[in-house]
C-alpha cells in the first residue's frame, strides 16, 4: 500500500518508515528539507511547509493512509486536513496523553474528559502550557474532516533510538556509568513508556487494516516502577552502580526541576499528575499492540547512545549530582 508520513527524519517517524518499507509499503515522506543528508535516500521525499500551507507537493498525489507525527499547532492540521482529505483514504495522528483534562487518578481511558481543544491558527508552542490544548484541537479539527477515517494514538512518553529529548536516555547512560546514582523518591513510582519501535510497528498495522478510534498507547497500567526500570538498566548495562534515593522534598527544596532535570520524576505531590504514568492501555493491547520486554529498549537505547557521542539534552550534569548527593548526606535525618 501507499503510506504517505508527515514528519519522517528525526525520531519515530525514522522508525514508522523502517516498519513500513520493511513490510513492503510504497512510502512517501513530506518534510520541511532541512536534515541533510537525508536518512532514507532510497524513499521518495516530497518539501513543504504545514505551517504556512506551502504543501503544493502534496497536490494531485493519492495514498492509501497518511500518518501525521507532528502537527501541534491547529493550523498545521487545517492546511493538512484540506489538502489530504480527498487525497488519503485512512489518516492517523499521533497525539498525546496530554489531552486529557485531569490526571488526579489512576485508569485514565479514551473516554475520559479533554483539554479545551485550542482552536487559532495563530497559536504556537512557545512553552509547554498549551501543549495539550494545541493537541486537542488538532484532534478535533482531524475528526471533522475524516470522521471514521481517523486513528487517534495517545501515546505515554517514546523512548527508543534516536529520541532527541534523552529523557529515558539519561537514565540508561548514568546508570552504565556507575557509581553512587541520584533517584528520586520513592522508588515504586510508577513510570509508563512505550518504544518508538512497537509504536511505529502498531501504527503500520493500524493502516493495514485501516483502523480508526482513539487509543491509548503505552505499557501496561502500573506494569513498571522506577525501581524497576533503573534496576534493569544497571543490568543490562552491566553496571556496579548503587541507587541512592533521595527524598523528593529535599530536590524540591534545592531546586531540582522534575521531568527535565530527573526525567520521568513527577513529585507524589502533585496529586493531579499521579495518572500521568498510569493510563489504561487495554484498548490498544486489544488492537493488537505489543510492548518488547524493557531490556531490548535499554540494549538498544544504549547501543545508540553510545555511537553518537552527544551531550544529552535531559537530566543531572555529574557536578550537580554530585553536589545533591553531598548535601543529602549530610541533611537526610530532615527527611527521614
Amino acid at each position: 500500500m501507499r503510506i504517505l508520513i508527515l514528519g519522517g527524519t528525526t525520531f519515530l517517524g525514522r522508525h514508522l518508515v523502517d516498519a513500513a518499507v520493511a513490510r513492503g509499503h510504497e512510502v512517501t515522506i513530506l518534510t520541511r528539507g532541512r536534515r541533510n543528508p537525508e536518512p532514507f535516500p532510497a524513499v521518495e521525499r516530497l518539501v513543504g511547509d504545514r505551517l504556512t500551507d506551502d504543501l503544493a507537493a502534496l497536490s494531485d498525489r493519492t495514498w492509501d493512509s497518511a500518518i501525521d507525527t507532528s502537527a501541534i499547532v491547529p493550523r498545521a492540521a487545517r492546511y493538512t486536513a484540506a489538502r489530504l482529505q480527498n487525497a488519503v483514504g485512512h489518516y492517523v495522528y499521533l497525539s498525546s496523553i496530554s489531552v486529557y483534562e485531569d490526571f488526579g487518578l489512576p485508569g485514565i481511558t479514551e473516554n475520559d474528559p479533554l483539554r479545551s481543544p485550542l482552536l487559532d491558527d495563530q497559536a504556537s508552542i512557545e512553552t509547554g502550557d498549551d501543549y495539550g490544548s494545541l493537541k486537542a484541537g488538532c484532534e478535533q479539527l482531524l475528526a471533522e474532516t475524516f470522521g471514521d477515517r481517523l486513528l487517534v494514538a495517545r501515546p505515554s512518553l517514546i523512548v527508543g533510538p534516536y529520541d532527541p529529548t534523552d529523557r529515558f536516555t539519561y537514565w540508561v547512560r548514568r546508570l552504565a556509568q556507575g557509581g553512587d546514582v541520584l533517584a528520586p523518591s520513592p522508588p515504586e513510582q510508577w513510570v509508563q513508556l512505550i518504544d518508538a519501535r512497537d509504536l511505529a510497528a502498531w501504527l503500520i498495522k493500524t493502516c493495514e487494516t485501516q483502523r480508526s478510534g482513539v487509543y491509548n498507547v503505552g505499557t501496561a497500567e502500573k506494569s513498571l516502577t522506577l525501581d524497576k526500570v533503573l534496576d534493569e538498566c544497571a543490568r543490562v548495562t552491566r553496571s556496579d552502580a548503587l541507587i541512592d534515593w533521595v527524598h523528593e522534598d529535599f530536590l524540591l527544596e534545592a531546586g531540582v526541576a522534575p521531568w527535565t532535570e530527573l526525567p520521568l520524576w513527577i513529585p507524589s505531590k502533585e496529586a493531579p499528575m499521579r495518572g500521568f504514568t498510569s493510563m489504561d492501555t487495554r484498548r490498544a493491547a486489544a488492537a493488537g499492540l505489543k510492548c518488547r520486554p524493557l531490556a531490548g529498549t535499554v540494549r538498544d537505547l544504549w547501543s545508540w547512545d553510545r555511537s553518537r557521542q552527544a551531550d544529552l539534552k535531559a537530566g543531572l550534569s555529574p557536578e550537580r549530582e554530585q553536589q545533591l548527593l553531598a548535601q543529602w548526606r549530610v541533611n537526610q535525618a530532615r527527611w527521614l
